[in-house]
């Protein structure tokens, strides 16, 4: 190995440590020695329980924020496409014959629909849906989600 090899390598696994030690240094975690002189946590920050800009961990949350948004369209979509209108323009299907059509698509309807609840997206009495005793809660799409729904298929 040639001397500028080494030189290069040695540069580059102190360039590492150094941007290591600057992340253990704002890690409140860290059970580092040279952490002890990190600022204290509080809660009005405005970064406060947010991952670090640029970070994995930010990208991953990011990901998965957009995977549920489009879950919850789906499930507005499998909504409006099984539900029956009603007068008001509102879509309103029971829990149970959702929760038969929903599980072939994912397993994870009663969360998608506390999430969409969440958004202002249906409305349900209660504050879970068991399959069994819920069976016929009467869930509604509200008119003004329609909007932000793509096109029905006809046929579906």
């Amino acid at each position: 190995m040639s001397e500028k090899n080494l030189t290069a390598k040695v540069s580059f696994w102190k360039q590492q440590e150094e941007e290591h030690k600057q992340k253990q240094l704002i890690n409140p975690f860290s059970s580092w020695e040279g952490a002890s002189h990190r600022q204290k946590l509080s809660k009005e920050d405005e970064h406060y329980g947010r991952p670090v800009e640029g970070s994995k961990t930010e990208f991953r949350g990011k990901m998965a924020g957009e995977m549920v948004s489009h879950e919850i369209i789906e499930l507005c979509c499998v909504l409006r496409n099984l539900g029956h209108q009603q007068g008001n323009g509102n879509y309103h299907i029971t829990f149970r014959d959702l929760f038969e059509a929903y599980t072939k698509i994912s397993n994870k309807l009663v969360g998608m629909l506390m999430r969409a609840r969440k958004q202002n997206l249906v409305e349900f009495e209660g504050e879970m849906l068991w399959q069994g005793r819920d069976d016929f809660i009467v869930i509604a799409l509200k008119k003004d989600t329609l909007a932000i729904l793509p096109p029905a298929v006809p046929g579906q």
